[in-house]
């Protein structure tokens, strides 16, 4: 019988029908499972210089007894062992705790090794092991394991170890010769061996390396897949657009493009020409001008004989981009409509016929796009902006109002691009990352609690300017009557400082929708002048006269949070100011003020809330649709992850991956998935 890597893992010396059910339960099948199974960090047993130790770092040291070593006990039979070492130049306590067998083996003048947690204040190490002697270890890093049940860290390195001497020599190689020898990397059957057996600390290093690579290239390789699947199974619309038309319309804008813009003006153009349907992503910073973007790609579609469609979140942002595209749109002749819920009767009906009719060639609106009296004559291009407020189906309907129109997501949260490679690898992603000229940006402090009563007197010092304010209160899930309450108490004391003088307004997330309307409405007319919000303003208000945004409890938001709320000013001409009120109590929260008052860049924002948060924390527990990587780290492997998405898309894109034999495992890898068949299209 020949022996495989598959074979069920009770072919392995040691593991028995009953430990192979407990190994089942944690996931390892086969034998090859068990190989995989890798340790999710290392006891590090090397010798370290106390000098360059911190502060709780898990430590081993040498040093000689200085004193006789001293037993008490406490409690229930605990005992404390204590004494003191010479090691270097330091003299150190050492505490052993429930070891009193040690104080019979430990003499003055002995030199013993030691490993415990390095307590730098008070120059103690609490001890977890001891060895009689100068330093002697079979391996300077031990490898620690997730178990489960029965299983012990013990008994299933005994049980690798069997696995590596009875099957070690048939691991064979998944990657490609070349990127073996471009990027220096490990065989597998070696880097495999070193994660379990590590000899030094730089052997572990490339094995680890090697694995980030790897998982990070068949991620992508299936990323890069459903993509060519789903370019050749929705072939799109070839749009020919008038370039002479495009081009005279961009001169007619009120500014020059900027560079950024450029860019990604031809990125979704070259998409629109091909035959393929456009699936692309649109991310630009608050303010960066991603509606210009927008306008120009519907005038090319409308150019080449389509109609367009762009559907928003809310009522008031839908009128707002329905009446800067009525004014980019006037010198062309190019007619545009508003469609919500609030278009009724006569007017709606006449509406839907004239969109039947192809006489209106672009339609704004929110959901009400989507029902299914909305007919179009012949729609090319579909936009959806802040398109994470949209469910997959409903993005779907609207897509399917026409024939393979081509699809612009635009969103106005920066994402990382880490996250964009991975989160949306499926998806081209145009970045807009460079703000309009002449653009002032927006000052931002931070302000303890009992500064209120001076930032109150700012506030007025603009308001009597005829400018506007908000000030946001925090809404948690987890209480929402508490943070209600909150921003109702806030109300009724800007209410009773500003009496007589301005109109202070109230909006949270359980008005009814026409209420949050009226208000929203008020304030973009300044008959109410100050703004209480919990943060359901977040996304796309525009009201250029508003110059202050002051942010209670601003601690209890992520960056991202923080700074879409931030974009909520600073765009009018006038200078605007942004008022972080916070008594953050950890480290974390401290930094994130700390950046907030640095920068203004969104994207450098969301890199930081990436390392501060963890990727799962920034999309949130309930739609982070991120991949669980064994070895890589997205944040901190980045550059890794960019690497294998360029060779992961060349790869897809070459005669050679689909023919070569070198690419036979890769290729038999991504069959496994079922990406080439359609399975995980959805």
């Amino acid at each position: 019988m020949i022996s495989e890597l598959n074979d069920s893992v009770t072919v392995i010396k040691g593991v028995g029908e009953e430990t192979a059910q407990s190994l089942n339960e944690m996931g390892i099948y086969t034998v090859s499972d068990l190989m995989e199974h890798l340790p999710f960090r290392y006891e590090d047993y090397r010798l370290k210089d106390l000098e360059k130790v911190e502060h709780d770092e898990r430590v081993t040291i040498e040093g000689k007894v200085h004193s006789q070593p001293s037993l008490g006990y406490f409690g229930k039979k605990k005992s404390r062992l204590t004494l003191k070492l010479l090691v270097g130049r330091y003299l150190i306590s050492v505490v052993f705790f429930n070891q009193p067998y040690l104080k019979g083996k430990i003499n003055i003048g002995d030199t013993v090794t030691v490993t415990g947690k390095w307590d730098r204040h008070r120059q103690t190490i609490t001890g977890s092991e001891c060895q009689i002697g100068p330093y002697k270890k079979a391996v300077e890093f031990e490898p620690v394991y997730a178990t489960r049940g029965s299983i012990t860290v013990k008994g299933l390195r005994r049980y690798i170890t069997n696995a590596f001497s009875q099957y070690g020599t048939l691991i064979r190689e998944n990657l490609p010769q070349r990127f073996l020898n471009e990027y220096k990397l490990m065989s597998r059957k070696d880097a495999l061996h070193v994660m379990h057996f590590p000899a030094s600390a730089g052997d572990l290093k490339q094995a680890r390396r090697r694995f980030v690579y790897e998982e990070f290239l068949l991620f992508q390789l299936q990323m890069q897949a459903i993509r060519k699947v789903q370019r050749e199974q929705s072939l799109g619309i070839q749009q020919s657009y008038n370039l002479d038309s495009l081009m005279a319309f961009i001169d007619t804008l009120p500014f020059p493009l900027t560079g950024a813009q450029k860019r990604v003006v031809n990125e979704i153009l070259a998409d629109m020409k091909s035959p393929y349907r456009m699936n692309r992503l649109l991310q630009g910073d608050v303010g960066s001008g991603k509606t210009v973007v927008s306008a120009i790609a519907l005038f090319a579609s409308v150019s080449a004989g389509y109609q367009g469609a762009l559907m928003v979140p809310t009522e008031i942002l839908a009128e707002q981009h329905a009446q800067s595209l009525k004014a980019m749109f006037a010198p062309v002749n190019i007619k545009s409509a508003l469609l919500t819920s609030s278009v009724k009767g006569k007017r709606r009906r006449e509406l839907l016929e004239q969109l039947k009719a192809g006489e209106i060639d672009v339609l704004i609106g929110t959901h009400a796009l989507i029902q299914d009296e909305v007919n179009f004559h012949n729609l090319g291009l579909v936009i959806t902006d802040e398109q994470h407020r949209f469910g997959v189906e409903q993005r779907r309907i609207l897509r399917e109002k026409g024939e393979n129109p081509d699809v612009l997501f635009m969103t106005a949260t920066p994402i990382p691009r880490t996250l964009a490679i991975t989160v949306f690898g499926e998806m081209d992603v145009s970045t807009i990352d460079e703000m309009p000229a002449g653009r002032k940006a927006i000052e931002t402090y931070w302000a303890k609690h009992d500064m209120l009563d001076r930032i109150l007197a700012f506030m007025e010092k603009e308001l009597k300017k005829g400018r506007q304010a908000y000030v946001i209160c925090p809404l948690i899930e987890e209480s929402e009557k508490l943070d209600l309450q909150n921003v109702l108490d806030v109300h009724a004391t800007l209410t009773h400082y500003f009496h007589g003088r301005y109109k202070v307004g109230l909006m949270h997330g359980k008005l009814p929708a026409d209420e949050k309307d009226e208000v929203m409405k008020q304030f973009s007319t300044n008959e109410v002048q100050v703004l209480v919000s919990t943060t359901v303003v977040e996304v796309g208000v525009n009201v250029p006269n508003a110059t202050t945004m002051v942010i209670y409890d601003a601690e209890r938001f992520g960056l991202a949070q923080l700074h879409q709320l931030r974009g909520r000013v600073g765009r009018g001409s006038d200078q605007s100011y942004c008022i972080l009120l916070a008594d953050p109590k950890s480290e974390t929260g401290k930094e994130r003020m700390k950046i907030m008052t640095e920068t203004n860049d969104g994207f450098v924002l969301s890199e930081k809330d990436l390392e501060l948060r963890g990727p799962g924390d920034f999309f949130g527990k309930k739609q982070s649709g991120l991949p669980e990587f064994k070895v890589a780290d997205m944040v901190h492997d980045y550059r890794a992850l960019e690497v294998a998405r360029e060779d992961a898309a060349k790869l897809i894109a070459s005669k050679e991956f689909w023919a070569g034999s070198e690419y036979l495992p890769l290729r038999r890898y991504l069959e496994s998935t079922g990406v080439l068949n359609g399975e995980k299209l959805d």
